[in-house]
């Protein structure tokens, strides 16, 4: 029978590997599918809305656009009735980006969670993964920037992909690794600047990176 040395240095607990990503412009191109549901808010309400300067600044939550174009006492409004309308004008126009599927699917392959945390109000953003047949195994909505980190770190990420300077903060607000891609309103220097690990083009080349990320985690 083989004995076990008691004092044998033991390798410490790893955690499972979790990627936790963005989704609007990092996993989802969905400028086409905002700017309709902007255009049919806009037609509704009588209020004018410079639909391109919208699109061009995706990331932070709805009501802080929202109250560039309408009075105080009447975002909340704006923004409840914008969340209902979405689902009949953002959805089908909105498609994955490049890389987007594989990236998901990289990190099952490894045998790690997928979990999309985004400042999206969270029905619309499991609208969109499951129309683009995108499969994260939670999703996590209305947070931005450093609040993300709290549902980072309760679900133990590792890593957090996204594409915005306040993507940047909640992985560091969490402990994660920030990988930030250039396919949103940031360029690779301010993301560097906010303090990403690592920047990429797109998610074409992430998979290759996790691979490598994940030999080294547990090596």
């Amino acid at each position: 029978m083989a004995s076990t040395d008691q004092n044998a240095p033991q390798h410490p607990l790893r955690h499972p590997l979790t990627v936790g990503f963005d989704l609007d412009l990092t996993l989802v191109d969905s400028r086409p599918g905002i700017a309709a549901a902007y255009r049919a808010l806009s037609a509704e309400t009588g209020v004018e809305i410079d639909v391109d300067l919208v699109v061009s600044r995706i990331g932070p939550p709805l009501e802080t656009e929202l109250a560039h174009w309408f009075p105080a006492d009447g975002v909340a409004s704006a923004a409840d009735r914008y969340r209902e309308i979405y689902p009949d004008h953002a959805i089908a126009p909105s498609t994955a980006l490049a890389g987007a599927r594989e990236s998901v699917a990289a990190v099952r392959a490894l045998g790690g969670r997928a979990i999309v945390v985004t400042a999206k109000y969270e029905p619309n953003a499991k609208l969109h993964l499951a129309h683009l047949g995108i499969e994260p195994d939670t999703v996590v909505g209305w947070l931005w920037a450093e609040a993300k980190g709290e549902a980072l770190r309760e679900h133990g990420a590792q890593v957090y992909v996204g594409d915005h300077t306040g993507d940047v903060r909640g992985a560091r607000a969490a402990g994660a690794l920030s990988v930030a891609v250039t396919t949103g309103p940031c360029d690779a220097a301010e993301l560097r600047t906010a303090g990403a690990d690592v920047v990429l083009e797109d998610l074409t080349g992430f998979p290759a990176w996790l691979a490598a990320f994940e030999a080294a985690r547990v090596a």
